[in-house]
């Protein structure tokens, strides 16, 4: 008899090759590949074959649109997050640092939905059901209709979702990980049996419209751990920020197939578990700092301003490097600026250690901010404190000039609405508010001159 034929697979990205490498062509990963025996060879391609049906092209002029109806979980945040709510027979993966609340929010949305009627079902395959209703009974989420199931056997968690006893409206796998299949003899958390367990779940919930949402863990560089293809095959991505040490908590969407991935959810953990977060704004800056060192900026978050606040320390340097770091913000960008000021200002940087800090633990990727760094750093420099009714909004540019930010608008009158009474920015908005006076600054130097 022949002999089989050897694949190799890169447990990184689930790239195939017909011969063992040291480092993946495809994602650089090193060490990654391993043998795939020929029984999981021919169980994928006997999956790959029942699912090949063959379709016909058709214009496009002649499909139908889907109508998506969106069920609410009930917490304003998370439904802001995935576009408006929970869309039926999607299948969404969240993943986040360990003890960062991914459990206790999809926890405490199961029971929220089973709360107003709807059949929930929570599998965990790394604690009992008695450790989930300790859990359950700290969020309030012990109803009737929320069920659990503590298994780690894919086939027994189908036995249980095909049962025809109960139809559930939405299911929740905990983790993606720890789950493993019969028919595949890898270990649980490798690429073939995470890439299967993905596709079963995914059939099952197109089949059936049933939403299913996939907790994932992450490595230590911050991506969600096994194969890339998992993210390629799910419809969202969610991933939890935040330090487990402090009370807020951010959800991002980096993958959307049902709505835009540009808004953001603000959570505040508690005693009692997770919570939307309200008047959000006031978490990330204190309007009692006058010191220097200390500014105030307005990001935009999708749709929502938040008026954070930049610290910058400015401290002379003993060795011929000086140190740069910064916290929440780009520290490529905030060298850039340093260069800048140099460059326009005549200001000895090269002599100084400068550390920028954005409070509150959120990060910053927008270039509005940079008219707030720049105030930040001069204030700690010539150790000014700025006014604390004061904001500035603007992009700084290579050249000195300082640009426009976008919807300028809603930033003022977002700052109006917590107090400001001062903006510093680019070019006045044409609908100007009245309650907040703006001052026009086109460049760095004119910055120095109105501090």
């Amino acid at each position: 008899m022949a002999k089989p034929k050897k694949i190799y697979e890169c447990q990184a990205c689930g790239f195939v090759s017909g011969k063992w490498m040291g480092k993946c062509t495809n994602c650089g990963a090193w060490d990654s590949f391993l043998e795939v025996d020929e029984e999981s060879q021919k169980y994928t391609l006997k999956k790959i074959s029942l699912t090949n049906d063959e379709q016909k092209a058709i214009s496009i002029t002649e499909v139908k649109e889907d109508n998506i109806e969106r069920i609410s979980s009930y917490e304003k945040e998370l439904d802001s997050v995935l576009g408006g709510g929970i869309v039926p027979g999607s299948l969404t993966l969240i993943g986040g640092s360990p003890g960062i609340g991914k459990s206790t929010l999809l926890l405490k949305v199961a029971g929220n939905l089973a709360l107003n009627g709807k059949k929930s079902l929570y599998v965990s395959a790394e604690e009992s059901a008695g450790q989930i209703k300790l859990r359950a009974n700290r969020l309030g989420a012990n109803q009737k209709e929320l069920y659990l199931l503590a298994e780690i056997r894919l086939e027994k968690i189908f036995e249980e979702l095909r049962s025809a006893q109960i139809k559930y409206e939405l299911v929740i796998i905990d983790s993606i990980q720890t789950i493993y299949s019969d028919a595949l003899s890898s270990s649980p958390g490798s690429v073939t049996q995470v890439r299967e367990i993905t596709f079963e779940l995914m059939r099952f919930a197109k089949e059936t419209h049933t939403a299913i949402f996939i907790i994932g863990h992450i490595t230590k560089e911050g991506s969600i751990a096994g194969p890339r293809v998992l993210e390629h095959m799910v419809d969202t991505v969610l991933y939890f920020e935040g330090d487990s040490s402090k009370e807020i908590r951010i959800l991002r969407a980096f993958k959307n197939r049902f709505g835009t991935t540009s808004e953001i959810g603000v959570f505040e953990m508690g005693k009692n578990g997770l919570f939307s977060a309200s008047d959000i704004s006031k978490k990330f800056f204190s309007a009692m700092i006058k010191s220097p060192g200390s500014a105030k900026s307005v990001i935009l978050e999708g749709t929502r301003p938040l008026i954070i606040e930049v610290q910058a320390l400015v401290s002379q340097s003993g060795y011929p490097n000086p140190k740069r770091s910064a916290t929440g913000f780009d520290s490529n960008r905030l060298t850039m600026i340093l260069a800048l000021l140099e460059k326009k200002l005549d200001l000895p940087f090269n002599q100084y250690d400068v550390f920028i800090n954005i409070t509150g633990g959120i990060k910053i990727t927008e270039t509005a901010t940079d008219l707030a760094i720049v105030a930040a750093i001069l204030s700690s420099y010539k150790n000014r404190p700025i006014d604390n009714q004061t904001i500035f909004i603007g992009e700084v540019s290579l050249i000195g000039d300082i640009r426009v930010s976008y919807q300028i608008e809603p930033r003022l009158k977002e700052a109006f609405t917590h107090g400001f009474k001062k903006a510093v920015i680019a070019k006045k908005p044409q609908n100007q508010l009245s309650g907040i006076k703006c001052y026009e600054v086109d460049e760095v130097a004119k910055l120095l001159e109105w501090m």
